[in-house]
């Protein structure tokens, strides 16, 4: 379990539309678990709505590694593809340099 850093609390008051915290809402930075944490936690608590709570987080979890996996391996892809583009760039501007000399 941590706390939030500033920019991450701005960032999650942005995403959920919280209160002011001058007036209503939040008035000190939350603590968070960690993907790890949430499962040792659910190691501990016994009742079925708190299982069931703890099972849908770690989906959530997992859903969210896999959209990171794939979105890593679609910038690796374009990474690959602009290097190929820079190349054949590069091969065209020899090819019109000696052509024109």
């Amino acid at each position: 379990m941590f706390e939030l850093s500033k920019e991450e609390l701005l960032n999650w008051r942005r995403q959920f539309g919280t209160s002011n915290s001058e007036n209503m809402g939040l008035r000190y930075v939350p603590m968070v678990f960690t993907e790890q944490g949430l499962a040792m936690l659910s190691c501990v608590l016994r009742s079925d709505r708190a299982i069931a709570v703890n099972i849908r987080i770690i989906r959530v979890f997992t859903k969210m590694r896999e959209l990171l996996t794939d979105n890593l391996s679609l910038r690796l892809e374009i990474e690959e593809i602009k290097k190929k583009v820079t190349n054949q760039s590069r091969n065209i501007e020899l090819v019109f340099f000696t052509w024109m000399s």
